[in-house]
């Protein structure tokens, strides 16, 4: 790992299990921090009972490390997020290699998460099957500009129903809609 950050995060959403108080994402040398800080939101968007970030499933049969992951207690993917760029290639696999996961994709924008559902569609994946998150970019593009090395986070709601976040990022206040699309 060339680098890692941390967040020290406080949580006051009632509707979820409390968030851990500090969580870490290692930066590979061929991770852009745009990469880091979509792992960090969709570990608080999607935080459950045994979320992982980065793990090795040490499955033969599964050739891939997830970005965040939920295993379930057979130690086999129940919920599977890939964040930022992901080839269209690996998400057709995931549909066969974890076929009782939920798979989604975490994207900066809706712009982005379009083109992939158009690049997904061009190449036949499964309907039904994917599900993908964009942020507002601006928003995202704020919360990027103030990510460091540490960072303090305070995470009152996110929900997706309506899709909407509510967080205090590096002291800057972000209470944005995203949008959810099914593919």
């Amino acid at each position: 790992m060339s680098s890692r950050f941390a967040f020290h995060v406080q949580s006051r959403d009632n509707r979820r299990r409390d968030l851990p108080e500090r969580v870490f994402i290692g930066r590979r040398e061929t991770e852009t921090t745009k990469h880091v800080l979509l792992k960090f939101l969709g570990f608080v968007l999607f935080h459950r009972d045994r979320l992982q970030i980065e793990t090795e499933l040490h499955d033969d049969n599964i050739p891939f490390t997830p970005d965040l992951v939920q295993l379930d207690y057979t130690l086999r993917p129940a919920l599977w997020v890939e964040c930022g760029e992901v080839a269209v290639a690996k998400l057709d696999k995931l549909a066969v290699k974890v076929p009782e996961s939920e798979i989604w994709v975490v994207k900066r924008s809706p712009a982005e998460a379009e083109s992939l559902l158009r690049d997904m569609a061009r190449h036949g994946l499964r309907r039904n099957r994917y599900r993908v998150v964009a942020f507002d970019p601006e928003m995202f593009d704020e919360a990027l500009d103030s990510l460091a090395a540490r960072n303090e986070v305070f995470w009152v709601r996110g929900e997706f129903d309506p899709p909407r976040l509510q967080l205090d990022f590096n002291g800057l206040w972000f209470d944005s809609e995203f949008q959810v699309l099914d593919f």
